[in-house]
Order: C-alpha cells, then structure tokens, then sequence
C-alpha cells in the first residue's frame, strides 16, 4: 500500500467515526501523540501556524501596550501573529556572523514594556537560541518559539519548540508533517495550556483565573480529518526528519564548491531538519540571483516567496520599524532552497546542475 493510500485510508476511518459527540476526538488524540513525541506536558491543536503563535501570545497574556522583540530576518506571519495579539513587535537586528538574533540589540531594544521574545526558526536552524533563552529567563521574559520551518531539529539535544515557554508549529502543505493546513504549540506550563485551548474555542473552557464564556476567544480548532491525516504522518516523523536531512547533505555534495556560494553549517551542537538547503550567496546582486533560480525551477524562499527582512516589508512601514542592516543583508544573501518529502535524486540532480550553471554564469549576465 503506498503512502497516499494509507493517509487516505486514515483519512475515510475519520470520516466513518463523525459526527462525533465531542466533536474532536482526533484532534485530542492528535494532541496526546504530539505532547508525547516531543517530550512535554501539552500539545494544542489548532488551524494554522500563525493561530499557533497568536494563541500563545494569548496564553502568556500578551496584549495591547506590550512589546514583543522578534528578528527582522522573519517572515510577515510572525509579525501578523504579534499585531493580532495587539501588541508591538519590535524588530531587532541580526547577530554579526548572521547566526540568529544579535544578543547586544535585544537588550538595547528590551524596555520596561517588553514582555516576550520570539525567535523564527527560518530553514530549520536554530541559530543562537540557547543564548536568547537564558538572556529571556534573566530578563523575566516570556520566550515563545516559531518553530514552524523546524520540526525535528535540536539545538544542545534539546528539540526545536521545546526550549521557551511555548513552542509554535505549522502543519501546512511542505512543512516535514503536514496534513494540508494546520499547527500545534508545546508547552509544559499548565496555565499557558488552558487558557490556549480556551481561546482556541472561543473561551468556552475554563482557564486558570478565567472562567468559561469570561473572555473573548477565536475558532482556531483544527478540523478533524485534518487532525486524522497529522495523526498518520506523524507516525514517520523520524523517517520523514532524516529523510529531509539527507536530502540537504546530497544537494550540498551534489553542488559541491562554486564561489559566490557558500554553504550556511550550523553552529555547534545545532543539528537541522533539513527544512531547507541553505547558503549564504556573495555573489552580485544576490536577490536577483535568487529569483533567476525561482524562474529556472529552483523554488527558495527569497526568488519565490520574496522573503524580506521584516522591516523593510511594505506591510510592516506603519510600525515605524528601525532599520536592521545585518538582517536585511542576511535575508538578501540567503539562499533556502525548498525541499519536499518527494523530492526525488533525479530532481536534487536538475537543483543541483541549475544552481551551478546559473553562478557559474552570473557575473556574465546584465
């Protein structure tokens, strides 16, 4: 039996099943396997990666007047989970090597209203996070993980998502398990568990200094043959983590030395998941470099998804952003070539023979 089949099978043993009185019993067994497989006390299900966060900024009664320090090398949605929470996100620059948050401005930039820090997992890396989580723990802020690109990935033998107060996920197409759209958060605090999952459905539970119906919440549920699907591929996790590995280690053999590109290894006692194949381009005009590959049948996050830093984002200008140099030139010159589980050795071969060719070449294009 293939593998869709077995989802599709997992899938119609769902549907058999409703209506179901509770309404979300996968879900809740979605929940019990994922606390269990991560290590912790609490996996909440929800719609989306972007619920993930919002919901834990929520749990951690983040709200209007607050500020929440987060990378300007971040993707729009973390910024969008921060605003809908109604609070500010205060975007701090990249470290000097361009490995993660720089420690010196979020201190510069932590004030008497910061109330969290919320580093992004960008590519599966993990970059300096340990550091931000002790630096979180002495400043008496919350640390909440986007570790939605990361599942899988550990840092000191920690996992990602598992390091802060909380840890966000996406289940959407693409990310290492997925069931079509979809996310979860970790944690091992109760309060911050039960006020999420009363949010979550509208404040219909009760939650620790909250009773039910007190408060306003959203639907953020996740529906339950989306729950069914994520319940069967987290069953390879493993597989599906070391098979993305190996993916990104061909790919790097496979393009092997070309100057202008060099490989990003993770720090020391990082181990990524293989979310993406990832290099730093010195080559001119490195944006426009990535968007050749996008056009060429290379997909990466700056050439199709148009990846900026966030500060610079059209969307992020009424936040009187300040400006963040490292981190704009970072997410310029990254290179995060987007893997999939079906990505086959022939496709890694055309990746890697487009990649060559067009830095081998690009000094001759005007």
């Amino acid at each position: 039996m293939t593998t869709t089949a077995r989802a599709l099978g997992a899938l119609k043993a769902s549907l058999d099943r409703m209506p179901d009185p509770a309404g979300r019993a996968e879900a809740a067994a979605l929940e019990a396997e994922l606390a269990a497989v991560h290590g912790v006390r609490h996996a909440i299900a929800v719609s989306s990666g972007t619920a993930a966060l919002h919901t834990a900024l929520v749990a951690c009664n983040i709200g209007p007047g607050d500020e929440v320090l987060l990378p300007a090398a971040t993707v729009i949605m973390t910024v969008s989970a921060v605003t809908a929470a109604g609070a500010h996100p205060v975007f701090v620059d990249a470290s000097r090597d361009g490995r993660g948050m720089d420690l010196a401005d979020v201190a510069a930039k932590t004030t008497e209203r910061t109330r969290a820090i919320v580093p992004v997992h960008l590519a599966g890396r993990t970059d300096g996070l340990l550091d931000l989580a002790a630096y979180a723990q002495s400043a008496g802020l919350h640390l909440v993980e986007d570790a939605c690109q990361a599942q899988g990935s550990t840092t000191g033998g920690r996992v990602a998502g598992t390091v802060g107060a909380i840890g966000c996920f996406s289940l959407k197409d693409g990310k290492i398990i997925s069931c079509g759209e979809g996310g979860y958060l970790l944690t091992d605090d109760d309060t911050f568990a039960e006020r999420a999952a009363a949010y979550r459905m509208h404040w219909l539970t009760p939650a620790p200094g909250a009773p039910a119906a007190s408060r306003r919440g959203m639907n953020y549920r996740l529906a339950e043959p989306l729950a069914a699907l994520a319940r069967h591929h987290l069953k390879g996790l493993d597989q599906a983590v070391t098979r993305r590995r190996e993916q990104a280690h061909r790919l790097y053999d496979l393009v092997g030395e070309i100057p202008g590109l060099n490989v990003h290894a993770p720090a020391p006692g990082d181990v990524p998941n293989g979310y993406s194949a990832l290099w730093r381009v010195d080559l001119d005009r490195p944006r426009d470099f990535s968007t050749r590959l996008a056009e060429a049948g290379v997909a990466n996050s700056v050439g199709t998804y148009r990846l900026r830093a966030a500060h610079q984002h059209p969307a992020c200008q009424d936040l009187s952003p300040a400006d963040c140099p490292r981190a704009a030139q970072a997410v310029d010159r990254m290179l995060a070539v987007t893997l999939q589980q079906q990505t086959t050795e022939a496709d890694l071969h055309r990746i890697a023979e487009t990649i060559r060719r067009e830095a081998e070449t690009w000094t001759e294009v005007r």
